[in-house]
C-alpha cells in the first residue's frame, strides 16, 4: 500500500508559475514511477507528465512540454512538478498517482494521491 498526498495547487494569473508537490511517507519502501493526470471540468482525465524511480526518464504530455518540468528527491519521499507560463486550460485538480514502472502507472496505476486544484486565470 502506498498513500500519496499531493499539494502545491492555488490559483494564478496566466503566464504565472505554480510547483506541486507530491508525497509519500517515509516508511513507504519499494521503487516507484510517479505520474500526474489532470481532470478539468466537462474533460476527461489525462495525462501530464511522468517519470521513473531514479529520475532517469521523463514523459510529458504534448501540452505541457517545454512548460511542466517533472522532477523526484527520493531521500525526501517527494515528486516534483514545476509548473511555468500557465494557462487558463490548465485549470484542473492535479492528482500524482505511483506504480512499479513507467509503463503502468502512465496506463493503470494502483495507487493515487487525492488531488489539488490549480486555476488559472485570464
Amino acid at each position: 500500500q502506498v498513500q500519496l498526498v499531493d499539494s502545491g495547487g492555488g490559483m494564478v494569473h496566466a503566464a504565472g508559475a505554480l510547483r506541486l508537490y507530491c508525497a509519500a511517507p517515509a516508511r513507504t519502501t519499494g521503487s516507484y514511477a510517479i505520474c500526474w493526470f489532470r481532470h478539468a471540468a466537462g474533460k476527461e482525465r489525462e495525462f501530464v507528465a511522468a517519470i521513473t524511480w531514479s529520475g532517469g526518464l521523463t514523459s510529458y504530455a504534448d501540452s505541457v512540454k517545454g512548460r511542466f518540468t517533472i522532477s523526484r528527491d527520493n531521500a525526501k519521499n517527494t515528486v516534483y512538478l514545476q509548473m511555468n507560463n500557465l494557462k487558463p486550460e490548465d485549470t484542473a485538480v492535479y492528482y500524482c498517482a505511483a506504480e512499479t514502472t513507467l509503463r503502468t502507472v502512465v496506463r493503470a496505476p494502483a495507487y493515487w494521491g487525492q488531488g489539488t486544484q490549480v486555476t488559472v486565470s485570464s
